[in-house]
């Protein structure tokens, strides 16, 4: 009996039902464990600036909730209508990056967001998505033989390319370096040569290298980053606070709400860097608990991709769970110390509208993909790419033929759960 419905699940949902709650579950305890975080964190700084100590606890909560009803529609809604709309969608995110010129609030010197009264909606989080949906897209019609490689390669440059460079010049490095590893993780589990990717790779690492060079203050913070206590009360000050905190820390922590770097040491404690005050409050078991079931949940997502029969589920599943590893590995590092500081969020964890968002409609999708991936049809059957350069040729020919080879559906076949 046990073994049946274990089948059953099996069938049911790409990657099992075991990946599928295990992403839930892990994002839910992130969730939860970043509230308490955030309450911890921000309540002195809230009482004094905000009249309240409960004020960013309750906008966070907030945030969830509104994102994770987002997260519930998407994880409803089958994720292969958006192959056809992903380029619609990538025109979109691209006008709400152009409107932020207009439109957007000057932080620090950045303009990357657009009140809303609520919260600044931040269009670089969103662009990174549409890439990824974009992209998919066309890679999913290369491994069905129906473009050539170099149109492949046209197509990615194009879409990823016009985005990258308006978020540049907000200017934000760091999201413009995620967007890029993104796209180029579509192309990996596409298939595609490894020496595109290795080409692909040094472009983008050239064009970073390019963008530091060219601006002094990002320079300067690559010259903190490799000497902080050469400007401890400048560009110095914020990694050596963090490294404080967790010196200070140590293996179990200070004791939950006993922060001393809160106390307005320690600059964005509830946002970029709340995992110091973690180190420093629940100490390395504290930070390890955060790093463990973050890569339970990437874990999880790619287990999703692999169980997926539709390659686009595949390929966004993929895409964006190896994202937010990679968004996660950036904060990380940024705040112990081991990368410059590229202004990150801790996804599921930091303080922020836009990154709950964003975060929650990763989530979504990931859901969405495990609930459709397993019912997507077989029809078209993936043909290698190493049986000759000829079949690009004969690819062509059969472009207008639709996105399936003619029998491949037959009439009356559907896709929806009985």
């Amino acid at each position: 009996m046990w073994a049946s419905v274990m089948t059953r699940d099996r069938d049911h949902y790409a990657g099992g039902a075991v990946a599928r709650y295990t992403l839930l579950s892990a994002a839910v305890i992130l969730c939860a464990f970043g509230l308490l975080m955030i309450y911890s964190a921000s309540s002195i700084t809230a009482a004094v600036r905000e009249g309240s100590s409960w004020h960013y606890l309750w906008r966070q909560a907030l945030f969830i909730g509104g994102s994770g009803l987002g997260a519930w529609w998407l994880s409803r809604f089958d994720y292969r209508r958006l192959q056809r709309r992903s380029v619609a969608l990538w025109g979109a995110s691209l006008g709400l990056l152009v409107l932020t010129f207009v439109f957007g609030a000057v932080r620090g010197g950045a303009r990357r967001w657009i009140p809303l009264g609520l919260f600044n909606l931040q269009p670089s989080e969103l662009a990174k998505i549409a890439c990824v949906l974009v992209v998919a897209a066309v890679a999913v019609e290369w491994m069905r033989g129906r473009v050539p490689t170099k149109t492949l390669l046209v197509s990615t440059l194009l879409f990823t390319s016009l985005p990258a460079g308006l978020i540049i010049i907000q200017p934000d490095l760091g999201t413009t370096v995620t967007l890029l590893l993104a796209v180029i993780l579509v192309l990996v589990l596409a298939g595609i040569p490894m020496r595109y990717i290795a080409m692909a790779g040094g472009l983008a690492a050239l064009a970073a290298g390019a963008m530091i060079i060219v601006e002094p203050f990002r320079m300067a913070r690559v010259l903190s980053f490799l000497d902080p206590w050469s400007d401890p009360t400048g560009r110095g000050y914020q990694i050596i606070q963090a490294l404080l905190a967790f010196g200070t820390g140590g293996v179990d922590g200070v004791g939950l709400g006993l922060s001393r770097q809160k106390f307005f040491y320690l600059p964005e404690a509830h946002t970029d860097f709340i995992l110091a005050i973690i180190g420093e409050e629940i100490g390395l078991v504290g930070t390890l608990f955060v790093l463990t079931v973050m890569a339970v949940f990437v874990w999880a997502g790619l287990r999703i991709s692999a169980g997926a029969k539709d390659p686009f589920g595949r390929l966004v599943a993929g895409s964006l769970s190896g994202m937010l590893g990679v968004q996660a590995l950036f904060n990380i590092a940024a705040v112990t110390g081991v990368l410059p500081v590229t202004g990150k969020p801790l996804p599921f964890v930091s303080y922020g509208g836009s990154s709950m968002l964003v975060t929650m409609t990763c989530l979504g999708l990931l859901l969405s993909v495990s609930e459709y991936g397993a019912l997507a049809p077989r029809a078209v059957r993936m043909k290698s790419r190493s049986e000759g350069a000829n079949r690009e040729g004969a690819s062509e020919r059969r472009r207008d033929r639709g996105p399936y080879p003619s029998g491949a559906v037959r009439r009356g076949q559907t896709s929806r759960r009985a």
